[in-house]
């Protein structure tokens, strides 16, 4: 046997570790619970959304930081929250055992659904201090048997520290959804209502506030006739801290117009229409019209941090469509989210 032969032989094994230390290696497994989950660039909702995955999805798992796991995907990686995910191990058993089985309720009247959605009924009103054993898992929420029956609270609700959440507890949150009843504000390509589409993302964005744990109050519940004034004051009487006024846009004679904007009267309020603004044009991949100075009185009369948000034209008949998607409405939920809870980290 000559002399390089030998070598070689020697250092076939050395290289092949090499080669196969240079792979990633993941033994677990991510396993996508919820749809439409975001895939985030950081361990926080602060972070800049940077794809979707969707039920039933699996991606290798990198790291876990806190309430977060870091995936591998399209060659890159990202962070998407561990309330919506299944961790699954090299030998395909979930990674159950290190779950909480039981759960104490941090505060009183939290809510427990009859479903595990913000849409399902009410069932029950839980009390500071009691505790549940947990039952189940679902996209997000926790299963609990409650008065002989099943119920569901959402994972949120029972974690009274979470440093990746923006901080929106004991915060008031006023939403004005524009226009409403006989005013029906702009009209879309197709003949639709803007009065319709503000209260749709109000409504949304009310339920992800209220999980978020803030106090979240609507200057128009229902599709009905609230004149400005009144709702300038029912924001200047409650403990505010922050007022939005939902609106879209429309010019019938440019169609092709599009963009999100947002206005401020007193100029303290930039830096809050900034976070928003900033954040709705990430979330939503929309055209950034940016943010103005003007004296529309819901804001300019309003003596408690306030901002209008115009989300879109309706006009164009493209984004008129998608606007009306609950897919879209949650982005830009997520967006103004995201701002605010920017505002409320850095106030």
């Amino acid at each position: 046997m000559s002399r390089l032969y030998k070598k070689i032989l020697i250092l076939m094994p050395a290289l092949l570790f090499l080669q196969l230390s240079m792979q990633p290696a993941y033994a677990d497994n991510v396993r996508i619970d919820a749809d439409n989950l975001n895939i985030r660039s950081g361990p926080g909702t602060v972070y800049e959304v940077i794809g979707e995955a969707n039920t039933g999805e699996s991606y290798p798992l990198v790291s876990q930081k806190e309430e977060w796991a870091e995936i591998e995907f399209g060659g890159q990686t990202g962070w998407v929250a561990t309330d919506f995910i299944t961790i699954e191990t090299e030998n395909n058993e979930t990674a159950a055992d290190s779950k909480e089985t039981s759960i104490t309720i941090p505060q009183n009247n939290t809510q427990i659904r009859s479903g595990p959605s913000t849409e399902s009924d009410i069932i029950y009103f839980a009390d500071e201090g009691s505790q549940y054993e947990i039952t189940g898992e679902k996209d997000g929420w926790y299963e609990i048997s409650v008065e002989d029956r099943e119920g569901y609270i959402y994972k949120q609700l029972v974690k009274e520290s979470n440093s990746s959440s923006p901080g929106f507890k004991d915060k008031t949150i006023v939403i004005d959804p524009g226009h409403g009843g006989r005013d029906v504000g702009a009209i879309g390509a197709t003949g639709s209502f803007e009065k319709d589409f503000a209260f749709l993302t109000a409504y949304e964005l009310k339920q992800e506030l209220e999980i978020l744990g803030a106090d979240v109050m609507l200057a128009r519940p229902d599709d009905e006739f609230v004149s400005l004034g009144s709702r300038v004051s029912f924001s200047n009487t409650m403990d505010t801290d922050a007022f939005i006024s939902i609106h879209y846009n429309s010019v019938p004679e440019l169609p092709e117009v599009t963009g999100i904007e947002t206005y401020y009267f007193q100029e303290q309020n930039e830096e809050l229409a900034n976070y928003i603004q900033s954040e709705v044009v990430k979330a939503t991949d929309a055209n950034d019209r940016g943010t103005t100075q003007e004296n529309y009185l819901v804001i300019m009369q309003n003596v408690k941090p306030a901002v209008l948000v115009e989300l879109g034209f309706i006009s164009n008949e493209e984004r008129e469509d998608l606007l009306g998607t609950i897919g879209h409405q949650k982005k830009i939920v997520s967006g103004i989210i995201n701002g605010l809870g920017k505002y409320f980290a850095y106030e």
